[in-house]
């Protein structure tokens, strides 16, 4: 692997593969009485989060906790950030810290690149602007793999607000890594206008593509990024592109369905649909520690094994 992880395309498949597989070694410290590794002991993890975030930040301190790591917390919010300090100079202070990682998220799509050049440790995105965050898609796809085995030539539809999400472009990037064969659905005023080079199909048909789909992820529409009116309404969203009851009888039995988080219920997702037997979305909040697991002690290279005996 690279020494950092910024992009689902900075994977190969053996990278992903690596990390999968490091995953799902590392999900059995879970089920132990004592669910803790001293793989990273003596290193500094440092999450640094520029933007509100509740599943992404606990996760990461979680797993770097478990792996016996020292972990610092930084919000923008109450720091020299709000007084005016740039990244640089933030990445310089943490540098002198000793940092042996970074774990950023940032409203600036290509921060967690530039902050690569400032530090000598690992850098991991942990979502920038409406650019990527890889972490996610690893997650979905370590779920994925446990719901369903293999995802070489299964069918993943993701729906929804494509043009700002992070988690949509990351996810077709890994997922087609993985030999998955991904359709995006959305109105064409939440598509991304250079979307024809992404490794996928183009959908706005809901209703055409559920019947062959093993997969469908939904994702919440981010108000928080527009800047004018995307679609007529929102009942008239929900009926076009929303996850009801219907909807999911049409799809194959075995068929699973996903959500980044966090929902907003009766818009894109159904509650009865959510809180089915066929939802993953709590399974990815607890994969989300075991992956981010793997992902910083690969960067890192903890000298002991991932895996030792459990202590007494």
């Amino acid at each position: 692997m690279r020494r950092h992880l910024i992009s689902a395309a900075d994977l190969t498949r053996e990278d992903a593969l690596l990390i999968l597989d490091t995953a799902d070694e590392l999900a059995r410290v879970s089920e132990r009485s004592i669910k803790k590794l001293p793989t990273l002991r003596g290193r500094t993890v440092v999450n640094l989060f520029f933007e509100d975030s509740t599943r992404t930040r606990i996760s990461f301190e979680a797993a770097a906790k478990r792996l016996s790591a020292d972990v610092i917390n930084f919000s923008a919010k109450g720091s020299s950030v709000s007084k005016g300090e740039s990244l640089k100079d933030t990445a310089l202070t943490l540098e002198a810290m000793g940092a042996d990682a970074v774990v950023i998220r940032h409203s600036a799509s290509g921060a967690p690149h530039r902050l690569s050049n400032w530090v000598r440790g690992s850098v991991v995105n942990a979502g920038d602007g409406t650019h990527e965050h890889p972490t996610q898609a690893l997650l979905d796809a370590f779920t994925m793999r446990r719901r369903l085995g293999s995802l070489e030539g299964r069918c993943v539809t993701i729906v929804g607000d494509i043009l700002h999400s992070r988690v949509a472009r990351s996810n077709v990037l890994l997922l087609s890594t993985l030999g998955a064969k991904v359709t995006l659905v959305a109105p064409p005023t939440l598509l991304p206008v250079a979307v024809d080079s992404w490794p996928c199909e183009v959908s706005y048909d809901f209703d055409e593509v559920l019947p062959k789909t093993d997969v469908v992820m939904m994702l919440r529409v981010q108000r928080e990024r527009m800047n004018a009116a995307y679609f007529p309404t929102e009942r008239e969203y929900s009926r076009r592109y929303g996850l009801d009851r219907e909807r999911l009888a049409r799809m194959p039995q075995d068929a699973i369905v996903m959500h980044p988080g966090p929902m907003i219920r009766g818009m894109e997702i159904a509650a009865e649909v959510a809180d089915s037997a066929r939802s993953t979305i709590v399974e990815q909040v607890a994969n989300g520690v075991t992956v981010r697991m793997a992902v910083l002690y690969l960067l890192l290279g903890g000298s002991e094994p991932a895996i030792g005996k459990e202590t007494e």
